[in-house]
């Protein structure tokens, strides 16, 4: 059901020196405001994406990686995206600022010794060389202390293999854009390629959309958020054990795996919960009881949604900053892990009601009321939905393969791949202590048994 970190060749990418890439055009210069959710402490890193495609020539008739013909549609989507040639820029009040200056991002050319195929199949991320598909492999940390001021915002790497595909990798300042963000402007990068005359989706900044209210009031979100913000230090196995020395795996769920786990839930909460929803409960789960909690230990599922096409604050198209609302269900170790399935994706299905328009308002004025701090994740467990992100890219050759994470992280991302059979399926990450991810593993495996041998009626 699952595969390891491990490749079946190690891979080394040649790079060229990297190099800054502005606007084709001049932009203007000014000085844009960041939202209240975008310069919120844990928002100081760089995420790792990165996208692979194959080939989509045979034999002699094999086409050329676009590498320059990306480079130079970068430079021209930063003539519509100008504030990320910018950077970022510290008020006295300790907000953040995008000081549009043409700078430019960082781009790197490489050039793989393998064909993409000697990675594995399937290919999922991350795998233990990732590292060789970006920039540099210090753009993020999991400290809150990273410097993102007076810094290039986006760092991207090609990555071109010796079959004809090609990887492009993105570490991405959090500060400016979220993964929907960032998908939006690879996207504009992949259209310019494509000889679109300019993108698809013009970018849209409006960060005054996501600012604290006046007067601001947290009451609708601050339970939620409580344990989050009031955990000052940490005892939690998951934040003390430095992550090289914990081991990632990949748990697959086509077709029949999603069916399996529906018949445990009754009918009633089996037509009600999302995909999502019920992987992000059986993961939670599952997780749980795998690692040394004690029964009394408060544990909660951070469970981020886009606010993108829903009413709670109006994003329009083209935002690009970030936009998420954030679903949290809490439970005690013990009643998680003695109850059944079913009574966990009740709990994460409830969390995502309290997921109103008050509360997402709410949210951004407890955010904007933290500047400077950030929240500690002590028993706290993210799964995100990367399924969309990155996935619709065409850059006018190569087929799209998998997007995902370039390197290791606590929290768990969902991913489109294929399985073993070629069928169209979701895999989640896990990165866990060894001895904690063989728990995890037998621990799935149980319930999947145990929906095999209950076929009279779902659990209630």
């Amino acid at each position: 059901m699952y595969t390891t970190m491990a490749s079946r060749s190690r891979l080394v990418a040649r790079r060229s020196k990297p190099e800054l890439v502005a606007p084709s055009r001049p932009t203007p210069h000014e000085t844009k405001l960041l939202s209240d959710l975008d310069d919120f402490r844990n928002h100081y890193e760089y995420t790792p994406l990165v996208a692979f495609f194959r080939s989509s020539g045979s034999g002699n008739d094999v086409p050329s990686p676009p590498t320059m013909t990306i480079r130079t549609a970068i430079g021209e989507a930063l003539v519509y995206y100008y504030p990320l040639a910018g950077r970022l820029r510290e008020l006295p009040c300790g907000k953040l600022v995008v000081d549009c200056t043409e700078e430019g991002v960082v781009f790197v050319a490489a050039e793989a010794d393998l064909r993409l195929a000697d990675l594995g199949e399937p290919l999922l991320l991350p795998f233990p060389c990732s590292g060789e598909l970006l920039v540099c492999d210090n753009a993020r940390s999991d400290s809150l202390h990273v410097a993102v001021v007076d810094k290039p915002l986006i760092f991207m790497q090609v990555t071109e293999f010796k079959c004809g595909g090609f990887a492009i990798a993105m570490q991405g300042n959090h500060c400016v854009a979220d993964g929907f963000g960032a998908s939006q402007f690879m996207n504009a990068i992949a259209d310019l390629a494509r000889g679109e005359p300019r993108p698809l989706v013009l970018p849209v900044w409006e960060r005054h959309l996501v600012m604290a209210r006046a007067p601001p009031s947290v009451a609708a979100a601050y339970p939620a958020f409580k344990p989050l913000i009031d955990g000052a230090s940490s005892n939690d196995v998951m934040l003390s054990t430095p992550l090289d020395t914990m081991v990632t795996r990949h748990f697959l769920f086509g077709r029949r795996e999603m069916a399996a786990l529906r018949r445990l839930l009754p009918a009633r909460l089996g037509r009600r919960c999302t995909d999502f929803q019920l992987l992000a409960a059986t993961l939670w789960r599952c997780r749980t009881a795998a690692l040394p909690y004690a029964p009394h230990r408060r544990v909660h599922a951070y469970l981020p949604l886009s606010m993108h096409g829903r009413r709670w604050l109006h994003i329009p198209e083209g935002y690009y900053g970030n936009a998420l609302a954030y679903s949290i269900a809490d439970a005690s170790a013990g009643d998680l892990c003695g109850g059944t399935l079913g009574q966990t994706v009740e709990q994460v299905c409830e969390a995502r009601l309290q997921v109103t328009g008050e509360y997402v308002r709410s949210t951004v004025d407890l955010m904007a009321s933290l500047r400077g701090r950030g929240m500690v994740f002590d028993g706290v467990y993210v799964v995100s939905d990367l399924r969309r992100l990155f996935a619709e890219l065409d850059f006018g050759c190569g087929e799209w393969v998998v997007s995902g994470m370039a390197q290791p992280m606590l929290a768990t991302f969902l991913v489109r791949c294929r399985n073993a059979d070629g069928e169209d399926a979701v895999a989640a990450s896990m990165l866990l202590p060894p001895s904690v991810m063989e728990r995890f593993a037998e621990e799935l495996a149980g319930l999947m048994m145990s929906s095999k041998h209950d076929n009279s009626s779902p659990r209630l």
